[in-house]
């Protein structure tokens, strides 16, 4: 069975996930995927700035902070 997807703003800090899918327009999603966050990347979400935006990530050994606005349209799946 496989589990819901949840947008990557539903993680904890320190939680991981893997990227499933990102519903963002393309010039927004190349932009990301360049950067090495693509479908099948594990993430882990190292923190949310003092207002919640932005958002800190860890991808691929460096960290990378994208707006809450995108990382509410990247959805993962949590690491078992």
């Amino acid at each position: 069975m496989t589990a819901a997807l949840q947008p990557l703003t539903s993680l904890q800090a320190g939680q991981k996930a893997t990227v499933s899918e990102i519903k963002l327009p393309p010039p927004e999603r190349s932009r990301l995927q360049e950067l090495g966050l693509v479908s099948g990347t594990p993430v882990e979400l190292v923190r949310f700035a003092l207002l919640g935006d932005p958002v800190e990530l860890r991808v691929r050994g460096y960290n990378l902070s994208v707006s809450r606005h995108e990382a509410e349209q990247i959805l993962v799946q949590f690491a078992a």
